[in-house]
């Protein structure tokens, strides 16, 4: 099931760079992933200003890429914790991120819905 539009996951999107350049510093993360975390919030906001969706100041690379470029992000949240030995909060931390965002991967739908909610043909 296919429920998160391209304009939803757009807004999603930007709601998930602001978590992960803020909530770090609330957390008191260590330095390595604190900086890892808000290099891909800033990564993240850059890629959806240019993705052909709802929200975006340019239309340079498609949607399909852009889905791309978030689950390469969500393996590397799961494994950073592996890869750089974070531990506690900061491995959790890691771990949701990437399971969140593989969850919005699997129920984006690559296209808009029409409006009456049947899928496009």
């Amino acid at each position: 099931m296919k429920f998160i539009t391209p304009t939803i996951h757009g807004m999603l999107d930007y709601m998930a760079a602001s978590a992960l350049i803020i909530a770090p510093f609330i957390l008191g993360l260590e330095q390595l992933a604190l900086w890892l975390s808000v290099i891909a919030g800033i990564g993240l906001i850059m890629y959806s200003l240019i993705t052909d969706y709802a929200y975006s100041i340019a239309k340079a690379i498609p949607f399909g890429l852009h889905i791309v470029l978030d689950s390469t992000a969500a393996v590397f949240f799961i494994i950073a914790p592996f890869i750089f030995g974070f531990e506690g909060i900061t491995a959790i931390y890691y771990w949701v991120m990437g399971a969140g965002v593989i969850m919005v991967v699997m129920f984006s739908a690559m296209q808009q819905q029409p409006a009456n909610n049947k899928p496009a043909t």
